[in-house]
C-alpha cells in the first residue's frame, strides 16, 4: 500500500475462472472496511486504455488529473479494474467484447464485497465502460445502487466517430486484437474538437499506456460498429445518470434521449457539459463533470419512499 499525502492506494487481483483481473483501489484516511465503511465508487474503462492509465493519470506540470483522487478527497472508497486483456490483467485470448464485462465485473464485484464488506455499489462508465457497465446493471440490478454513463452510445445512429470507425470493420471481425500508438492516444483528444483537452494530456496518457502494451482487445469496437444495440434501458432499474459532452462524437443528443426515454426508473439525469469532447475525466472543463457526478451520487434520498 502506498501513499499520496492523505490518498492511500492499494492494488488487488481478481480471479475470473482462473484469469487474473488487475484491480485498483484509492481513499483517504484509514484503510475502510466493515468497522469504517466509505461508499464504494467503481470505475469502468473504455476500449483503448485501462482502468488505472484513464482513472489515476498524472500529467507533468499540471495539477488534478486523477479521477480516482477527486472522488477519494470527496470521501468516496474509489475502485477500477483492467478488463480481460488490458494493462496489468491477463488476457484469455479473446477480444474482451462487452457481454464478457459481466463476468469481469462480477469477479471485481466479489473483490470488493470481500474487502469492504458492502454488496452494492455506485458504478461509472465511460465510452464502452458505459456499455460495460450498464450491462452489468441488466444482469445484476442488486449489486448496482447507482450509474452514470458517459460517452454512452445507444444505437448509434448518427454518429460521426462510428461512421469513421466502420472503416476498420473487417479487421475488427478479422482479429482479437488491434494496435495502438501514440499518434492514436493523440487523436482521441483531438477527433471531435481540438482544444477541449490541454496541450500535455494525449502525451502522459500514451506514455503510461505504451510502458504497458502496445495492443488492446477489438471485441468492444465491433460491437460498437456493428452490434448496437447492446444494452436494454427498458432492464436498468438503478437510478441513472446520462452525461455528454457537447462535442462528443460517439453518439447524438437525440440516440442518448432515446435512451433515456425507456429507462423506468424516474429517478434520472441528462446532463450536456458544455466544451467537454469524448473523454470528460480528461478534458479541459473537468472540474464541472466532476460537480455533476458528485452531486448525483451525493443527492438525498426521496423523503415520499
Amino acid at each position: 500500500m502506498s501513499g499520496q499525502g492523505d490518498i492511500q492506494s492499494e492494488e488487488h487481483w481478481a480471479n475470473k475462472d482462473g484469469l487474473k483481473l488487475y484491480m485498483y483501489r484509492k481513499y483517504t484516511g484509514e484503510r475502510p472496511g466493515q468497522a469504517r465503511p466509505k461508499p464504494v465508487f467503481f470505475l469502468v474503462h473504455g476500449s483503448s486504455f485501462c482502468g488505472r492509465t484513464g482513472f489515476d493519470l498524472t500529467v507533468p506540470g499540471k495539477d488534478d488529473y486523477s479521477f480516482m483522487d477527486a472522488f477519494a478527497r470527496r470521501g468516496f472508497d474509489v475502485w477500477t479494474m483492467d478488463h480481460d486483456g488490458y494493462g496489468r490483467s491477463d488476457h484469455s485470448g479473446g477480444n474482451s467484447d462487452i457481454a464478457t464485462a459481466v463476468g469481469d465485473l462480477s469477479a471485481g464485484c466479489d473483490v470488493v464485497q470481500r474487502e469492504t464488506g458492502q454488496n452494492s455499489y455506485a458504478f461509472y462508465g465511460s465510452s464502452s465502460g458505459a456499455l460495460r457497465a450498464s450491462i452489468f446493471a441488466e444482469h445484476h440490478p442488486d449489486k448496482v445502487e447507482r450509474l452514470i454513463v458517459d460517452a454512452h452510445v445507444y444505437t448509434g445512429k448518427g454518429s460521426p466517430t462510428l461512421a469513421k470507425r466502420r472503416e476498420g470493420l473487417d479487421g475488427f471481425r478479422a482479429n482479437n486484437m488491434r494496435a495502438v500508438d501514440k499518434a492514436f492516444f493523440l487523436s482521441i483528444f483531438t477527433r471531435d474538437k481540438p482544444g477541449t483537452s490541454e496541450d500535455g494530456v494525449g502525451e502522459a496518457l500514451a506514455a503510461e499506456e505504451l510502458a504497458l502494451c502496445n495492443q488492446v482487445p477489438t471485441g468492444t469496437y465491433l460491437d460498437m460498429c456493428a452490434n448496437l444495440p447492446v444494452n436494454d434501458p427498458t432492464k436498468i432499474t438503478c437510478p441513472v445518470q446520462i452525461i455528454r459532452g457537447e462535442f462528443d462524437g460517439i453518439a447524438t443528443e437525440e440516440d442518448l434521449i432515446d435512451f433515456y426515454l425507456k429507462l423506468p426508473n424516474k429517478d434520472k439525469q441528462f446532463v450536456i457539459i458544455p466544451g467537454q469532447a469524448h473523454v470528460a475525466p480528461l478534458g479541459l472543463n473537468r472540474h464541472r463533470f466532476w460537480h455533476v457526478v458528485e452531486s448525483f451520487l451525493t443527492m438525498p434520498a426521496r423523503r415520499d419512499q
